[in-house]
């Protein structure tokens, strides 16, 4: 009965949880295509665009803990924030030292943000549709590795920050597609 009862929680809040993740799936291919349009520059529009993003992260887990505070836990969400929130800060004041300085700011938010969405969407199993969050979350932490790595090269690139929404946004429209639709039957 207490599984049920889960089950029966997580459901509720499917349909914010999928808005949510279609919001997310849009906004990172809108971002995305506005990062390769400025190029690796940090020009003032790029250095908003690497400020908004983290900072849209938190907005978007600040609504997430809402819709899905009587669903399960939201410790992790809570995390998320105070992490993205450091790393808004983070990536403004690295731009101004250049692009290896941002991409190691961002390569340790995505390695730790990565973790946090990797165990939020272990937690949300019950819920479904979370496996493309578990992998996602795998795949931040690979990507924020390599983006630390490749700041020391002699032309550092921000133009990896753009493939790596890109493909955090399609991991978000595949969890929202999977999202279960109706209760489950008793």
């Amino acid at each position: 009965m207490a599984s049920a009862a889960s089950a029966a929680q997580h459901l509720g809040a499917t349909p914010a949880l999928r808005r949510l993740y279609v919001i997310r799936f849009v906004f990172a291919a809108a971002w995305a295509a506005l990062l390769l349009a400025y190029g690796s520059d940090l020009t003032a529009g790029a250095k908003l665009l690497l400020f908004v993003y983290p900072a849209f992260d938190v907005v978007a887990a600040v609504v997430d803990a809402r819709s899905a505070h009587d669903a399960g836990p939201v410790k992790g969400l809570y995390a998320n924030m105070a992490v993205s929130s450091l790393a808004a800060v983070g990536v403004a004041v690295a731009t101004a030292s250049g692009v290896a300085d941002v991409l190691r700011v961002w390569g340790a938010w995505a390695i730790v943000s990565g973790l946090v969405q990797l165990l939020v969407g272990v937690a949300r199993r019950a819920m479904g549709g979370q496996w493309a969050m578990i992998a996602s979350g795998g795949i931040s932490v690979l990507a924020g590795a390599s983006f630390v790595a490749s700041a020391s090269k002699d032309d550092p690139s921000l133009t990896s920050l753009a493939g790596y929404a890109a493909l955090g946004g399609i991991f978000f429209l595949v969890s929202a597609i999977r999202l279960p639709r109706s209760t489950p039957k008793d």
